[in-house]
């Protein structure tokens, strides 16, 4: 009997092999899984704008500093975001391009609402 020495590919996503598929559907699901939270994703939309202080952020979602923090935390973790400090002030920008990419998504699908 032969061993299998490849794992198969699926025909369904041009021949990517399916253990390549399940590294990349695990990596999509770990960056969704980091997008989907309210905060999380109030934050993003408006970092896409360009670096903002951590102030800056709490005054827009009219937070507490420990909720944006936290959360500023989860998305640094991720990758998605870096800080700098300037002084006693921290400043945050988000540095991976396919947040851009998703923020714009979102933001097409749910709030560019157009009157009917």
């Amino acid at each position: 009997m032969a061993m299998l020495t490849e794992l198969p590919t699926n025909p369904d996503h041009t021949g990517i092999p399916v253990g390549d598929l399940m590294q990349n559907a695990e990596a999509a699901a770990a960056f969704l899984k980091a997008l989907s939270h309210e905060g999380r994703l109030m934050i993003l939309c408006h970092l896409v704008s360009g670096e903002k202080s951590v102030t800056e952020l709490e005054f827009l979602l009219g937070s507490r500093q420990a909720a944006v923090s936290q959360q500023l935390s989860r998305l640094r973790l991720e990758g998605l975001v870096s800080r700098r400090r300037d002084g006693k002030t921290i400043y945050y920008s988000i540095i991976d391009p396919r947040v851009m990419t998703m923020i714009e998504t979102i933001h097409d699908l749910f709030c560019d609402v157009k009157a009917s």
